[in-house]
């Protein structure tokens, strides 16, 4: 049990190193996708050390096209030289791949559910909203591309939850994007009228 939580140890100091420091889709993000899969986890038969692991590995794929794709990949290999037990990295792994909204890949396992709540949480609510207008900054997307983003991707993450304790956190998280944007188109028109 030592040498696991070693090896768990091991593997955030490299995750640590490897992931930006942002909270957009970096180690901020990773550490609050890894809170979110304990809170959910709770109470459930989850294997918490490979949800530990897949929520440390979710996103370390980044930048690619298919980032969950390549993530998942990636885990593997790294959990595969820290020496990891076969059937945990084919645990993280499936969770890893699955976890994208963009994919449309359905979780099975419960730890792919726990991983894939976690990190649509992650992109909702007040934390969404940050998250969603610093990341369209980056890329110039403005606010009307942060409307659009909204409306094709935020708005259907609440539907998308696959565990109990998700879709409860999900739905108020849901209610403050939907107020959000209420007010924010409510502004424009406002600056609309006076022109």
């Amino acid at each position: 049990m030592r040498e696991f939580s070693d090896k768990l140890r091991k593997l955030e100091k490299l995750c640590r190193e490897l992931y930006p420091k942002d909270d957009v889709h970096g180690w901020g993000h990773v550490e609050r996708v890894r809170k979110l899969s304990r809170m959910l986890a709770r109470n459930q038969k989850a294997n918490l050390e490979a949800l530990e692991a897949a929520a440390l590995l979710h996103d370390i794929g980044r930048g690619s096209e298919n980032h969950a794709e390549v993530s998942a990949q990636k885990a593997e290999e790294i959990l595969r030289n820290l020496g990891f037990p076969e059937e945990f990295i084919e645990k993280v792994v499936e969770a890893v791949r699955s976890h994208s909204f963009s994919r449309g890949r359905d979780p099975r396992s419960l730890e792919a559910k726990v991983l894939s709540d976690a990190d649509k949480l992650d992109a909702m609510g007040a934390i969404g909203v940050f998250r969603a207008a610093a990341y369209g900054d980056r890329i110039g997307r403005g606010i009307d591309g942060l409307i659009k983003h909204a409306e094709e991707k935020l708005l259907k993450l609440r539907d998308l939850m696959c565990t109990k304790t998700g879709r409860g956190l999900a739905e108020r998280r849901h209610r403050f994007l939907e107020e959000y944007l209420e007010e924010l188109k409510r502004e424009l028109e406002e600056i609309e009228k006076e022109f």
